[in-house]
Parts: structure tokens; sequence; C-alpha cells
């Protein structure tokens, strides 16, 4: 399945995976930082409505990065990531999760970011253990539209530090 709007943005869902790539109107070092550091980080993570209360973040190898995801419809959604891989400021490697072992829903998230003259080319490549715990995580938590909301939020953030 394959979906694009105006925004440059495309998503593509098949096999295990979740691949969202947009452009970004700003340089790639500025969206590596909004990215990576926490001051940045808890204006914009999450779909529409959400906040987030960061309870630990260290940016290395083998570093956690814990948070409290609170929807607007004041559900809390606690998440358990652990950086896999760190390459500043081209691409970061983690595992995403709640904290839980065996829960469904556990995946690895790639992201790259390509410089393209004075804008990034951002790529989210989220990999599921089955194409099933996939379609779960699509459907249950809406990862797609979720996606690309928290996309949105982090072009407004870059546009107000432009």
């Amino acid at each position: 399945m394959l979906k694009s709007n105006a925004n440059q943005t495309s998503v593509n869902v098949e096999n295990r995976e979740v691949v969202i790539h947009r452009t970004l109107s700003a340089p790639r070092e500025l969206v590596w930082e909004a990215w990576t550091q926490p001051e940045h980080l808890v204006h914009w993570w999450g779909p529409k409505g959400f906040t987030l209360t960061l309870q630990q973040y260290e940016l290395k190898t083998g570093g956690h990065w814990k948070y409290i995801m609170h929807g607007p419809d004041g559900v809390d959604y606690p998440n358990h990531n652990v950086f896999i891989d760190v390459q500043k400021p081209e691409r970061l490697v983690y595992s995403a999760g709640d904290g839980e072992v065996d829960s469904p829903g556990q995946f690895e998230t790639t992201l790259t970011l390509m410089e393209e003259g004075n804008k990034t080319v951002l790529t989210m490549r989220m990999l599921f253990k089955t194409a099933e715990e996939r379609d779960y995580v699509v459907r249950e938590f809406g990862a797609v539209e979720g996606g690309n909301q928290t996309l949105d939020r982090l072009e407004q953030l870059l546009a107000s530090l432009i």
C-alpha cells in the first residue's frame, strides 16, 4: 500500500515493514537536533493532541529512551526504546516497544536523514517481527496516520527554529 500527499510524504506498508519517506524543508543538522535533543523532542513527538513526558534519554549505542505518551483521551502509553546505532547526523536505529518482553508490536526503527540541498529527506523504517504484528500496530495504534501526524508536528517545530 502506498500513500502520498502534498507535503512530499510517501508511506509503504508491506511484508513486515512500515516505511515513511518525507522531504523536510530544513537542513539535516537541524532535523538531527530536533530528533535527538530532549528540549525539542518533547514539543513534537507523538500524534496530534498527544503530549510527552520524557523519563530517560541516553543518546548512545545501548542507551535507553523511556517516555510516556499521554493521549488526548487521557490514556497513557509507556514506551521503552533502546538505541542500537547512533551515527550523527545521518542514521539512528532503535528498538521500540512498551518495555514488555513479549508484547505485540515490538519493532526496530531505522531513521536515515539524507541531505538534498537545503532540505532533508527523512526515511523512517519500522521493521516488525511478523506481518501480523505490523498489521496489529497499524490497526490498533494507527501507526501510519500517527507517524504522519508526528512528522507534521516535527515540521512545525523545524519551521519555528529556522
